[in-house]
């Protein structure tokens, strides 16, 4: 048995889009039950059949009311723990409004994929919620799940989101394996085909940013490699035409503690490479700090360090952030947005490290650059507060 139980990435924003869908779910499962004078048992309320999604002749606004209804408490329960566990990231890339346009989209498309293959009457978010696992899979396939196992010993390890979602989630559980009854198995498939193609297309076409970590970059990775793999064995020589140059290097000599040292750092920069590529960010933090223990003037690629700088300052962590982003703006001095950088390290010093002279360094220095009015004005209300 294999359930995961949580992913290595957490939302930067809060995600209500989520959380009122889970809400709205566990209000309307209340309400959909009664309890039968004659046997004592809860029973289906009367209206609950005309929200159902029926087979024959379904009303439009069953495609999306069928999904708010579920047949028991172990569904809700596990419709609505899936949805917390992929659906917080996906609201946090998509927003709130856009999010909840998925998730409705999502639960159509299911529908539509159920009504077309099956002849059963259906309920439940499961279609929805494969929709968001779909989407999941595409913006942060390099992310790592962590998946309580029990066979004969029970514990946990850590498989890629890719794999296991693919794998065990869509083939294993949906494809292979059917033989339990009244399962929307097809309602399932076509939510998870709905919600990868709908990622990918925005991705695609820009109206969502992409990043080095999902799907759609991993594809045209690929199909770079492709093209100069194919180039390549037509004949191409990539270095064809350029002069030789020969550079004659003076090895330095190290001594065996300072090689030792060397030798740490770069494991410890490759471990933190990896943790970030995984979307592990806390990791990558606490190993950041490992590193600027052990060799205090290592410097992180930019995105790398600035990752980690927010991640410190979201950890409170004041100290630590502090000093990454003092890091960044030494070493990185050209950044398009360094007045952020320096509005959080003037809000740092301000309000947590108690360093005013420090703070009224960086806020003025931001108050120059900022363009957005909300940081302007929570910049120009911080030195405000400061020079009473």
């Amino acid at each position: 048995m294999l359930l995961p139980i949580r992913t290595s990435i957490r939302p930067r924003r809060t995600p209500y889009a989520n959380y009122a869908l889970i809400a709205a779910n566990a209000l309307i499962f209340l309400l959909e039950y009664q309890q039968n004078p004659n046997t004592g048992n809860l029973e289906f309320r009367p209206w609950v059949q005309h929200f159902m999604l029926a087979a024959v002749r379904p009303q439009l606004w069953q495609f999306v009311s069928y999904a708010f209804l579920h047949g028991g408490l172990m569904h809700i329960i596990g419709n609505m723990f899936f949805l917390y566990l992929f659906g917080n990231n996906v609201n946090d890339k998509l927003g709130n409004i856009g999010y909840m346009c998925f998730y409705l989209a999502g639960a159509v498309y299911s529908g539509i994929g159920h009504t077309l293959v099956s002849g059963a009457d259906v309920l439940g978010a499961s279609g929805a919620v494969a929709a968001v696992t779909g989407a999941y899979l595409v913006l942060f396939p390099q992310t790592l799940i962590t998946v309580l196992y029990w066979f004969f010993l029970i514990g946990t390890i850590e498989v890629p989101a890719l794999y296991f979602i693919v794998f065990k989630m869509i083939i294993i559980d949906n494809v292979i394996i059917r033989y339990t009854a009244y399962v929307a198995y097809d309602a399932h498939l076509a939510g998870y085909a709905f919600g990868v193609a709908a990622m990918v297309a925005m991705l695609a076409t820009g109206l969502i940013t992409t990043s080095r970590f999902d799907l759609w970059a991993m594809i045209r990775q690929w199909n770079r490699r492709r093209r100069f793999r194919d180039a390549v064995s037509s004949g191409y020589d990539p270095f064809a035409g350029r002069a030789e140059t020969r550079q004659i290097k003076v090895k330095e000599v190290k001594s065996p503690a300072q090689q030792q040292k060397d030798e740490k750092s770069q494991e410890l920069r490759n471990e933190i490479s990896r943790r970030i590529t995984e979307r592990n960010l806390s990791a990558a933090a606490a190993l950041y700090l490992e590193l600027m223990n052990h060799d205090s003037g290592q410097i992180l690629p930019r995105q790398n360090l600035l990752d980690i700088a927010n991640q410190l300052a979201g950890d409170n962590k004041p100290a630590e952030s502090a000093r990454a982003y003092e890091q960044f703006l030494t070493h990185y001095r050209t950044y398009e947005y360094s007045e952020q950088v320096e509005l959080m390290l003037g809000i740092l010093y301000c309000r947590y490290l108690n360093q005013p002279k420090l703070a009224v360094k960086y806020l003025e220095a931001a108050a120059k650059k900022l363009t957005d009015p909300g940081q302007l004005k929570m910049c120009k209300d911080e030195l405000a507060r400061l020079q009473k």
